[in-house]
């Protein structure tokens, strides 16, 4: 096996997933936010806790998530958002950001908050070095802030790193030989000093979907935990079965060439896609999480970190508002449905104990109502800039190659867009017209593998989008004609 491929997917950028049960020791979740309809907190929170999960990271501290997190006990890493570091920078700011977002909710009955994250993958090579500089300053003022609080003991600022902010300089990339960016090598090192000085944890995301992503020449086996006929062997002797592990080493590598070779490690994202891609499917999550879970319920670690890890799985729900620049997968991460209904069948357990993942409980739908292509529309000449618009303000991810409604055709392309507007818009009749293309229907079209959604009711959802749609629309419709 070459060691050339490998050290083109050792490294990549980092990823996470949702945790469930108390049976697996440092299993925790992600929960982002970034969707046109969210499920009540208070409901996500009681999903959390029906599945035995005991720790969530947010990506931010929201006042909505917060309250409804207290009283739970779950561990809590609150987040600061990177276009707010600038700001962190000024002692002050950092100070009434701890007050505001911190100590205000630790009060008895209050949030269990563990964590402070300072900005999210800020040293990503996409970001041409617009967060270098007020980073480290902006985790040092939050940790002196935690500290003077009187907090700093049982809270730790910690700044969550995209796997890219490490290699292995050498041709041969092993794991052993695993060193920080040559561009970041010296804020790195004052980074983790600094952490260590505060007994605070290295958090890092992980993707091994994404070291498939793109590069079919990936040997598809060492994405997951199942075995590989022949494992990669480190100069050290050490055998590599799968990409996670000689990833976090590789880690563990770069740590100990700057004089920590103790430091706690978090990783803060790892998961599997479902849609958008042709390797982001159910078949293939499933495989991956029961690997992984398996592999934490054993504390098995890595060859270079045996034992515990604390690791927060990606995501816990999907999320159809989010960027699609790193591909279409970026809105299918959770372990759970926009609806909060599970995907697969994972035993959360690891242990082959059939704990399966819960549902969220009580949720609530808009009406059986689906708009779909007209099939006795007369003038087709703006089919196309009609779709193009409802996919503009919808998520038609699933369309793509590889996906789940990929084999649809033209009509149920079109119907396809046209519902998945309609939903967002809340179901207004309004919202189901595209120049006479669409109508509205209450039998539901779902084939397949390919779901037509009937979208959530939350407190968002009520008549009061109709003046926004009716703007939209009207604008576009008089720009077609």
């Amino acid at each position: 096996m070459e060691w050339q491929w490998f050290s083109r997917w050792v490294l990549v950028i980092g990823g996470v997933l949702g945790c469930l049960c108390v049976c697996v020791e440092g299993l925790g979740v992600n929960w982002g936010t970034m969707a046109t309809h969210k499920l009540p907190p208070k409901t996500v929170v009681q999903m959390l806790k029906d599945n035995g999960i005991q720790k969530v990271k947010l990506f931010d501290a929201e006042q909505s998530t917060m309250s409804a997190l207290a009283g739970s006990d779950i561990e809590v890493m609150v987040a600061i958002p990177n276009d707010q570091l600038a700001v962190m920078t000024d002692y002050d700011r950092a100070k009434q950001w701890v007050k505001k977002n911190v100590t205000r909710y630790l009060f008895n009955g209050g949030v269990n908050i563990k964590y402070a994250a300072v900005g999210n993958e800020p040293f990503l090579t996409s970001y041409n070095g617009s967060f270098l500089n007020i980073t480290f300053p902006a985790l040092q003022n939050i940790q002196n802030a935690l500290n003077e609080a009187g907090v700093g003991d049982s809270i730790k600022a910690t700044v969550p790193l995209n796997a890219d902010v490490y290699f292995s300089p050498t041709t041969s990339a092993y794991p052993s030989a695993g060193r920080f960016r040559a561009d970041i090598t010296d804020l790195m090192t004052q980074i983790v000093q600094f952490l260590s000085k505060n007994n605070a944890p290295f958090t890092v995301n992980i993707y091994p979907f994404l070291s498939l992503y793109g590069n079919d020449d990936f040997p598809i086996d060492y994405a997951f935990f199942d075995g590989v006929s022949k494992p990669v062997v480190d100069i050290n002797g050490i055998q590599y079965t799968n990409v996670f592990d000689a990833n976090f080493d590789t880690l563990v590598s770069a740590l100990k060439a700057v004089g920590i070779s103790n430091m706690t490690i978090i990783v803060g994202e790892v998961g599997w896609p479902t849609d958008g891609d042709k390797n982001a499917n159910v078949g293939n999550a499933y495989r991956f999480y029961n690997g992984l879970i398996a592999k934490l319920a054993g504390n098995k670690g890595t060859p270079l970190h045996p034992g515990y890890i604390e690791v927060y799985l990606f995501g816990l729900i999907d999320e159809d508002a989010k960027s699609v620049a790193p591909g279409n997968f970026e809105r299918h991460w959770g372990i759970y449905r926009y609806d909060g209904q599970p995907k697969y069948a994972i035993d959360v357990s690891g242990q082959s104990q059939n704990k399966f993942l819960l549902p969220a409980q009580n949720v609530e739908y808009l009406s059986n109502k689906w708009c779909v292509f007209n099939p006795n529309a007369k003038d087709l000449s703006k089919l196309a800039d009609n779709i193009n618009f409802a996919c503009t303000f919808a998520d038609c991810t699933t369309l793509g190659y590889g996906s789940s409604c990929n084999n649809l055709d033209a009509n149920g392309n079109a119907s396809y867009a046209f519902n998945m507007y309609f939903q967002i818009q809340n179901q207004d009749p309004m919202a189901c017209n595209f120049q006479g293309l669409a109508q509205v229907t209450t039998q539901n079209i779902s084939q397949a593998n390919c779901n037509f959604t009937i979208q959530i009711a939350t407190s968002s959802s009520s008549r009061g989008s109709s003046l926004v749609t009716s703007v939209f629309i009207t604008l576009f419709m008089f720009l077609l004609v």
